[in-house]
């Protein structure tokens, strides 16, 4: 296959051209940016396994579910803006393309089972089982006519990184449309970059791109309280943007921010809009020695590694010492996955000089040799 890196930026490059293309009204520039963007996604996802497959799923379907919306807008104009430079297309009717395709059906048995196979967060699991029965309730009082309080999705997820705040995310996406909240059910992420702009009304423009992309699932951004910086900053235009369409599309979008738990804190209570609509916070707790040498044993299961006994031992006492040693920059999974990496690599090299002779054992096997410990 072609080499992860370039397609990942070949991805990053044709979708943040249709963005920028999409801000302009160039429709027409923008759908063939975004074909370029799904071909990459598609052949990533092929090319994947486990989390990372699913990851790039979730890419190919918000790409895929943009691109439609394109063709929605191209067949009702009936006409196309032409793309700068000698590629442009004419001004003849657009030819709607096939619809994407649908994300695959799920119950909210399915996603919560999804849900409790994630190593730790406890708490989490169990709000998010709460909220889940609160809505199923309050549709039974509505089906009997009873009164409803009115109820916000909005969610702030506060935690440190590698906690398992985007896998959350994608879960309650497939939550919210097993209970027939969202109707698509896609979810898109972003972070600051993927709103503010660089100029006065560029902001605007950027972030209510991205919404149009999110309509229908949820919008994830990340570390959200870098929007709020104060003074001049464009921040501040995003996070209004934000709210208004929020409002403006409350049926129609769940919004969910993250970051760490002080600075999410500090953000929410910031703006008494931002307070009012994002009443539902979950707080991700930091994973411990065991949960870590857990995550590490699935991340071998997964990708066909065996640990020796004496590896075991040793990964055990590891990761207990690396939790308790943790500092400022601990970053939970995400460092076992950096760790995982590194192993993999150093078995690599061990086995490069018997490779043509290695059996199927040796190369399943992860020795003590093996640890960058």
């Amino acid at each position: 296959m072609e080499n992860k890196a370039i397609l990942e930026r070949g991805y990053r490059t044709h979708y943040d051209c249709a963005v920028k293309q999409i801000e302009q009204n160039n429709l027409p520039a923008a759908k063939e940016s975004l074909k370029k963007a799904l071909e990459a996604a598609i052949k990533l996802m092929e090319n994947s396994y486990g989390g990372e497959r699913a990851r790039y799923k979730t890419n190919a379907d918000s790409v895929a579910q943009l691109l439609t919306r394109i063709n929605e807008r191209l067949a009702a104009t009936g006409t196309v803006k032409k793309s700068a430079g000698p590629a442009a297309e004419s001004n003849a009717p657009a030819k709607p393309a096939a619809p994407a395709e649908p994300l695959p059906p799920i119950t909210v048995e399915e996603a919560l089972s999804r849900l409790a196979e994630l190593e730790g967060l406890e708490q989490v699991k169990k709000e998010v089982k709460d909220f889940v029965d609160l809505v199923k309730v309050f549709e039974m009082r509505r089906r009997k006519n009873l009164p409803v309080a009115n109820m916000s999705f909005h969610m702030v997820f506060m935690g440190n990184p590698g906690t398992g705040k985007t896998t959350v995310a994608r879960i309650m996406a497939d939550i919210f449309r097993a209970l027939g909240i969202l109707k698509t059910g896609q979810l898109v992420e972003t972070d600051r970059g993927g709103l503010v702009g660089q100029y006065v009304g560029h902001t605007t423009e950027k972030t209510k791109a991205k919404i149009s992309e999110a309509m229908g699932g949820v919008l994830f951004i990340d570390e959200a309280y870098t929007l709020n910086k104060g003074g001049n900053d464009f921040g501040q235009e995003a996070i209004d943007t934000l709210l208004k369409e929020m409002e403006d599309h409350r049926d129609e979008l769940v919004v969910i921010v993250a970051g760490y738990d002080e600075l999410m804190e500090g953000f929410i209570s910031s703006n008494p809009g931002l307070n009012s609509r994002f009443s539902r916070k979950f707080h991700f707790t930091d994973y411990n020695g065991t949960q870590l040498y857990n995550i590490f044993s699935n991340m071998c299961r997964k990708q066909a590694y065996v640990l020796t006994e004496e590896a075991r031992t040793i990964l055990k006492k590891y990761f207990n010492d690396f939790y308790e040693k943790r500092d400022a920059n601990f970053g939970n999974a995400r460092d076992v996955r950096n760790f995982f990496d590194a192993v993999v690599q150093r078995q690599a090299t061990r086995l490069a000089p018997i490779i043509d002779k290695a059996s199927e054992e040796q190369l399943r096997t992860i020795l003590p040799a093996d640890l960058p410990i």
